[in-house]
């Protein structure tokens, strides 16, 4: 059994079936991508194991529990964490800042904004975000505004943000959109310097081959919310019923 388990989820939006009887298995301390074309219903799938959507069936199981009816603080607090496709950062705060909130918010147990004077003083906190930031190499850029960042320094931010909270599961909402090929290749390098590190399991979705192919070691493929293969990368390459739902093509 996975860390994740997802069975039989369903759900509807009026008219439309954007997930139809998904099931998906993401083991531990593995990385996990979930592909699909546009509509395939990745980010309802996401937006499900978060807590932001509520399934009309089915059931979604984290290491041991149950997520469903939960808030999304609730299930950051058991060990999930999400980095967005947009980065969700405080632009009017420096990098250190960024990352000093969620530390503290992770010892106190909920998530409160309390001024930033009365976080810096706190030193283990500071050690802490010291080293994630050194982890994501952003150290050297921790005095500035966050809204002068590059978005893939936005990115390794986020993800600072994310991994100070010590999660056991790290979805990942297209860590790569919208990045200059250099910025992708960093990014992925550093998935790859923090899974050897810190061992985290990961869930991706990406329309980026290259990334997937370059992480992944399991994969899900979507269509029209309805899962259509999953095995190793090797076996996905070329597949005929992944050819067909990409490019419309039955044959290999």
């Amino acid at each position: 059994m996975g860390i994740l388990e997802v069975k039989g989820i369903n759900k509807r939006f009026g008219g439309l079936q954007a997930l139809g009887d998904v099931n998906l298995s993401v083991e531990e301390n593995t990385v996990h991508a979930i592909i699909g074309p546009n509509g395939a219903g990745k980010s309802t799938l996401l937006n499900v194991l978060v807590g932001k959507l509520i399934p009309d069936s089915g059931s979604v199981m984290f290491d041991g529990q149950s997520v469903l009816g939960r808030k999304p603080h609730e299930i950051n607090q058991m060990g999930i964490s999400r980095v967005f496709q947009t980065p969700e950062i405080f632009t009017d705060l420096t990098v250190f800042e960024n990352v000093m909130i969620p530390c503290f918010a992770k010892r106190d147990g909920a998530f409160r904004m309390h001024a930033i004077e009365s976080i810096v003083s706190e030193k283990g906190i500071r050690a802490q975000a010291e080293e994630m930031l050194a982890d994501v190499n952003m150290l050297e850029k921790r005095d500035m505004l966050t809204s002068s960042l590059s978005r893939g320094d936005k990115r390794r931010l986020e993800m600072a943000m994310c991994l100070v909270q010590d999660p056991k599961l790290l979805l990942l909402d297209e860590p790569t959109a919208g990045m200059a090929r250099a910025d992708t290749e960093n990014t992925i390098n550093l998935l790859k310097e923090i899974r050897t590190k810190r061992g985290i399991t990961m869930a991706i979705i990406e329309h980026d081959m290259n990334v997937v192919f370059s992480l992944a070691e399991r994969i899900t493929v979507l269509a029209q919310g309805t899962p259509l293969v999953e095995d190793i990368p090797e076996n996905i390459k070329g597949h005929p019923k992944v050819r067909e739902a990409y490019l419309g093509e039955a044959q290999v």
